[in-house]
């Protein structure tokens, strides 16, 4: 697995949720428009390249027939505080008018990455505390296969994560997961199934995360290069990418 990180809340790799993780991705990006554009683009130009060459070099259409390996590791793409990037940026100035195109072409880029990178082995995860329907644009989240909430202060909440059947569904209603014992427990949605589920996660300590990262550091890798390594192909408008180091914004 390899890993790419956008943290909205935060400016720099050293700062917030990834500061002990980030030797474990191979890029980050903190709240800057301009430079999570360029990565977004950067995974798109990966998925278009695994597209083109996932018949050769696999024998299928679907990576997930035979599964990821270690020249095509499946690729984690977290989108945290997801909102940050997708903002509507309203004004006639010249920097609104920037940033609003910029959070136009991410909400694209990024549509694109859910829609087609599942088959390519390209995951994308967006989470946000923005608990409002326009929080991650609709035409992003009709496409995204499963959803999860926390614990929702409100129904308007719990109806913006996860739809509105979720009203019917009382025992699956993340309203009324606020209680300590529910701590770790989201409701989960799946295209595939009716209804709800709940789920619980395992708490993973912050010295357990940066213990674990530190030790897997050194597995960390481009998949762009992984592929040009093993004889992919690539595409000939696909930019040039920058080195392994994760960067901050």
């Amino acid at each position: 697995m390899q890993f790419v990180a956008f943290d909205g809340k935060v400016s720099a790799a050293y700062q917030g949720d990834y500061a002990d993780l980030v030797k474990r991705v191979f890029a980050f990006v903190g709240d800057d428009l301009e430079d999570a554009n360029a990565l977004f683009q950067r995974l798109v130009n990966l998925r278009e390249t695994r597209h083109t060459a996932v018949k050769a070099r696999l024998g299928v259409t679907d990576m997930w027939a035979v599964g990821p390996s270690a020249a095509w590791p499946l690729v984690v793409v977290i989108i945290d505080e997801a909102h940050t990037y997708f903002r509507d940026h309203r004004g006639s100035d010249p920097k609104t008018k920037k940033l609003a195109a910029l959070a136009a072409e991410n909400a694209r880029l990024v549509e694109d990455l859910v829609k087609k990178g599942r088959s390519v082995g390209i995951l994308t995860v967006l989470a946000t505390q923005k608990s409002t329907g326009d929080a991650i644009p609709t035409f992003i989240r009709d496409v995204c296969p499963v959803g999860l909430s926390f614990a929702q202060k409100t129904a308007e909440a719990a109806v913006a994560a996860l739809g509105e059947d979720i009203r019917n569904w009382d025992d699956a209603n993340p309203i009324n997961l606020q209680d300590p014992a529910y701590v770790g427990v989201a409701s989960m949605s799946h295209q595939s199934r009716p209804g709800f589920a709940r789920i619980r996660t395992p708490y993973v300590t912050d010295a357990d995360s940066a213990r674990i990262a530190e030790a897997t550091a050194h597995l960390t890798q481009d998949p762009m290069e992984l592929l040009r390594a093993h004889g992919g192909l690539t595409l000939s408008k696909a930019v040039d990418h920058p080195g392994d180091r994760p960067k901050a914004a």
